[in-house]
């Protein structure tokens, strides 16, 4: 399928053939008829990534931020090196479409329905939409007037924002693509309307659609809206321009009415004048995007809607709002678009939206093909490099999921080592950018294309957690070996299936638990070796703060325990050479509701040795503070490792000090692993270790719950 790609380290844009998304559950695909370009989000979006480093770090001072904060973590060198690595990555632009159904993972739709779509409604053929980002299709609407469905939704909710009644006075300032809709739906609400835009442009258009007046935003603007209302001033003005000046607010201040509304739509500077705000009492609201469940990730992803008595309008609701207008006649759409592209042209619609072809324009829509017409055999795999080969290796690598750790850590160590045959993610932008950065031979959406593919003995699994343990199951009924990143599985019922499968598996399988193959690690295990008493080990891990919305507190995938303190069980596990027998976990006791508990917890381990460990996880620390700290004390020695940077080692009175490059193994992890299916090191990981130091993780959940030891 063709798609809009923009290279985000310089901006460029480009139309290019990518594999077509994978179907799942609770989604749709959908064939685009059209899809609506934003002008001011996306012009925004490609002139900050064409700017200079400077120019970006100016317009996100928020992630100039985390990049600081991960230079006190992580270093500068490692700071540079995921910097990059993000920037050297395509994205998609757009997020309004309309386009016809043909696969469908939800009863909600049928193959055949005309919809809307918002969200992930990217330019391009083929979208794969959440179900309650997309909104059926009344048949007498035009699917070039629902292309801007979502886009409309955004007024709509400025508008719900603004709680305005019937015959109230309500001015819009900037009137672009929002600013003449909201005018529209507020004619259709029995308001009064006055427009306000530094150019005069769209003034015909906005009466034309039912604006009472329109003025230019000068010196002037005050007293002719003051007339307009009489000297009262006006009920509501909602601001739907984009720009960083202070002045859109300013003069809304400056036109309402005591205890009127300012609905901020656009993005525009917000330096408040304190003295109409508090003589006049205004209330100042934020519109949201296109309404409740925006960046709700139990709502837009999951499907998880909100009950309808207690949140009338959501963004579905209001894309259905938007549709029923326009099939009422109450919204034009059409006298908005003024200009058209296929696809395969659509880079001129950037052109135009930058500046770089000067002509006026206002609505912008991508066309594709008839979206009646498809092939129902979805090509959900490219070829991208016919010959990368840069190995004699005989191990060929399908490799599933291909986030920014999989791209920082561990893609950027294989490709001397083995064949790349396919990588799989389920974005397609995302499939062939990591194929043509790293070598991939094929690029695709589809796991089944790596695990039916013959000549692919070997699989990378480092997708979400709650995937993993029905990639490694499919993987050994598939004959592989298999690298699957932490955790292995997120339930006991998974981790069983997962060692009953094993039982007969004669390939490979390893966890990324990279920590025991670093440095620091494998010299303190060595610096203890010929001592013939336990250990006491002390592992003090400041994980960082995680808000509750993130994708990884999920009950569903695992959360934090099952996802990353299995590195440090393991860790100990390696040190003692011995396994776990008694678990007891306690976590902080705290009313704050964005404290994940489990997020901060003591865990005492006792090890069949006699060896015992304390793990404490810890999340509400400062973030300055290095992450991992281990102390270690047996027969008379100690060793202290700092963050995998330093490791004093005691012994004798005398202390001998080490420096590392604070690598954590991950090189040495893969290296391991393909020598072993080389045939190279006879002494794999047992899979048993991997199995219980999983199960651990369960064990600890279980204890935290019960507030009682458990036993192994």
């Amino acid at each position: 399928m063709l798609q809009i790609t923009q290279y985000q380290k310089t901006g460029e844009l480009k139309v290019e053939e990518l594999p077509i998304p994978q179907i799942k559950e609770g989604y749709v695909l959908v064939k685009n008829y059209y899809s609506a370009v934003s002008a001011g989000t996306e012009r925004t979006s490609v002139e900050t990534a064409q700017a200079s480093m400077i120019g970006k770090a100016k317009s996100r001072p928020d992630l100039v931020k985390q990049v600081l904060e991960n230079v006190q973590r992580e270093g500068l060198s490692a700071t540079y090196k995921k910097v990059q690595n993000r920037m050297d990555n395509y994205k998609e632009l757009g997020y309004s479409s309309s386009g016809v159904v043909v696969e469908t993972g939800t009863s909600n739709f049928k193959v055949g329905d005309r919809v809307a779509c918002a969200g992930p409604a990217h330019h391009a053929e083929y979208v794969l939409i959440p179900k309650n980002l997309t909104a059926k299709v009344p048949d007498i609407v035009a699917m070039e007037e629902a292309a801007y469905t979502t886009i409309g939704a955004i007024a709509m909710q400025g508008i719900r924002q603004a709680d305005v009644r019937v015959g109230e006075i309500a001015v819009v300032i900037g009137l672009g693509i929002i600013g003449i809709i909201t005018i529209q739906i507020l004619k259709a609400s029995g308001c009064r309307v006055v427009g306000v835009d530094i150019s005069n442009t769209n003034f015909d258009l906005a009466k034309k659609l039912g604006c009472d007046d329109c003025f230019l935003l000068n010196e002037e603007t005050e007293i002719l809206v003051e007339s307009f209302s009489n000297g009262f001033g006006v009920d509501a003005t909602l601001i739907t321009a984009g720009t960083k000046s202070n002045v859109p607010i300013e003069l809304a201040l400056a036109i309402g009415r005591k205890k009127s509304k300012i609905v901020i739509v656009g993005s525009v500077g917000m330096k408040l004048p304190r003295k109409d705000f508090y003589e006049k009492e205004i209330d100042i609201r934020i519109s949201c995007s296109y309404g409740p469940g925006r960046y709700d990730s139990d709502y837009e992803e999951k499907g998880i809607d909100y009950p309808y008595g207690f949140v009338r309008w959501t963004e579905n609701r209001n894309m259905s709002s938007i549709l029923e207008l326009i099939e009422q006649k109450k919204l034009d759409i059409k006298s908005i678009i003024t200009h058209t592209y296929n696809i395969d042209q659509a880079i001129e619609a950037y052109d135009l939206i930058t500046g770089k072809k000067e002509e006026k324009y206002l609505g912008v829509v991508i066309k594709y093909d008839d979206a009646s017409n498809f092939d129902q055999h979805f090509k959900r795999s490219i070829n991208v490099n016919k010959s990368t080969s840069t190995t004699d290796s005989n191990i060929n690598i399908g490799f599933i999921g291909a986030g920014n750790f999989a791209q920082s850590y561990l893609l950027p160590n294989l490709g001397k080592l083995a064949q790349l045959q396919t990588v799989c993610t389920n974005k397609p932008v995302n499939s062939k950018s990591v194929a043509e950065k790293f070598g991939f031979k094929y690029a695709t959406t589809d796991p089944d294309e790596i695990f039916s593919n013959d000549s692919i003995n070997t699989v990378f699994i480092a997708t979400r957690h709650d995937t993993h343990a029905k990639y490694v199951l499919a993987a050994i009924k598939a004959n592989k070996n298999v690298f699957v990143e932490k955790p292995l599985a997120i339930t006991q019922v998974e981790l069983t299936n997962i060692q009953e499968a094993n039982i007969n598996n004669s390939n490979y399988l390893l966890v990324g638990f990279n920590r025991r193959f670093s440095k620091p690690i494998i010299e303190i295990k060595n610096f203890f070796k010929n001592i013939r008493e336990p250990l006491v080990m002390n592992f003090r891990v400041h994980a960082g703060y995680i808000p509750k919305e993130h994708w990884v507190q999920g009950t569903e995938q695992g959360g934090r325990i099952v996802g990353e303190a299995c590195h440090f069980i393991d860790t100990m596990q390696y040190l003692t050479s011995s396994s776990i027998q008694r678990v007891f976990a306690t976590s902080i006791n705290t009313s704050n509701s964005k404290l994940v508990k489990n997020d901060n917890i003591n865990v005492a381990l006792e090890f069949s040795d006699g060896s015992i460990g304390n793990l404490q996880y810890l999340s509400n620390g400062d973030s300055s503070v290095p992450k991992e700290m281990l102390e270690v004390f047996g027969s008379g020695k100690t060793a202290i490792m700092n963050n995998f940077k330093r490791v004093d080692f005691f012994e004798n009175n005398r202390i001998t000090k080490k420096k590392y490059d604070g690598s954590k193994g991950h090189k040495e992890e893969i290296e391991h692993f393909l020598s072993v299916i080389k045939g190279e090191n006879n002494n794999p990981i047992s899979s048993n270790s991997l199995f219980e130091t999983t199960a651990v993780t369960f064990k600890i959940l279980e204890s935290l719950r019960n507030s009682m030891p458990v036993e192994l």
